[in-house]
């Protein structure tokens, strides 16, 4: 099966992580189909979380099928940490005792993958700090993630009219990209004419919807729904927990004020083309964790890994995010390869689909 192939199957699957309340099962050990053999050239994969459909349904995958295609004598060890930075620790350990040399870590929490860049590196190997920066990585690749928050909360600032009382919910205080989101989103909101509902913005400890919506829930106990014109939420998993809080509430569909999100989740490109999430933003999976997996490969190989840039000292590679909104769906989403056509018209989406010229 091509690596196209497999990522729009995972399309499905990750739109079921998505609206999971747990997520997926956890992921805590090496993927134990993999060869173990002493010859084989180890590389691990540890990813941060599951509640997050991003990661099981495209992040793996595609990164596992990039180095398959580049290096037949190279074996990856996969692991999730389920949101638990100590578990994730361990899990370094043991792909080290496993013998990666490179190990390709998404940290749960930023400050405390530091030691872990130090373990690695006392075992001679070298890190990729992935999608989420890493002090003292040899390599880091990501988005550029101020502009990621500051193009969030421009999109809500046109789509509020630069008026109006809004809400904010940001993600986890241990993930390092979430500060850069904030940094961005808050910068653009203090050139605005918009007002903060609340004494101060939400830090979502985990990411999680549900989360999301007990928040949104308690805020709405004291602020009138009617109050509220827009919702920065700094992923989809948290739009959807919004919009759920929201219309349990009795807020119809049609009378949702706009709420952002990130992540291009499958079930937030369907709530954008049924009107009920205003934008989300896309980071190309297809370029991260391919490149990844090349990086990985070259390091391995004692290879040149290419042209980088510096970001706070480390060698990095940045790509740019991408504003989606219903008008350019079909050009940015369905024409990329990430979803087809079929999995965002499902019947429920019919008529949405149709409406927005989809279908």
């Amino acid at each position: 099966m091509s690596v196209t192939s497999l990522i729009r199957r995972a399309a499905v699957i990750g739109a079921t992580i998505a609206l999971g309340a747990g997520g997926l099962a956890a992921c805590g050990s090496p993927n134990d189909s993999e060869s173990s053999s002493k010859d084989k050239k180890v590389i691990a994969l540890l990813l941060p979380e599951t509640k997050t459909a991003r990661y099981e349904a495209f992040d793996k995958p595609l990164f596992e099928g990039k180095v398959k295609d580049l290096c037949d004598d190279c074996t990856v060890k996969y692991y999730n940490a389920d949101q638990d930075a100590t578990k994730q620790a361990q899990q370094v350990e043991t792909a080290i005792t496993a013998g990666a040399k490179v190990i390709v870590l998404d940290p749960v929490d930023g400050k405390a993958a530091v030691g872990m860049v130090k373990s690695a590196h006392d075992a001679d190997a070298q890190v990729i700090a992935y999608d989420r920066f890493i002090e003292g990585a040899d390599y880091y690749m990501s988005f550029d993630n101020e502009t990621v928050g500051k193009l969030q909360a421009e999109a809500l600032i046109e789509a509020m009219g630069d008026k109006g009382g809004y809400l904010q919910l940001n993600g986890a205080p241990t993930d390092p990209n979430a500060a850069q989101f904030k940094a961005g989103a808050d910068k653009a909101f203090a050139a605005s004419n918009l007002k903060l509902l609340t004494s101060t913005s939400y830090d979502n400890p985990d990411w999680s919807p549900n989360n999301a919506q007990k928040y949104v829930s308690d805020q709405l106990s004291k602020i009138d729904p009617s109050e509220i014109k827009g919702v920065y939420a700094a992923n989809d998993g948290q739009a959807g927990g919004v919009i759920a809080a929201l219309t349990g509430a009795g807020v119809k569909a049609d009378a949702l004020p706009p709420v952002t999100g990130q992540d291009a989740e499958l079930a937030a490109i369907q709530r954008i083309i049924a009107g009920e999430q205003f934008m989300t933003i896309f980071k190309s999976y297809f370029i991260e964790a391919e490149k990844a997996g090349e990086v990985a490969v070259a390091i391995a190989n004692g290879d040149d890994v290419g042209e980088t840039t510096d970001f706070q000292g480390v060698k990095s590679f940045i790509f740019d995010p991408v504003v989606v909104k219903k008008d350019n769906v079909k050009a940015d989403i369905v024409d990329s390869g990430l979803y087809k056509v079929a999995d965002i018209c499902t019947a429920e989406y019919a008529d949405a689909c149709a409406a927005a010229g989809l279908s």
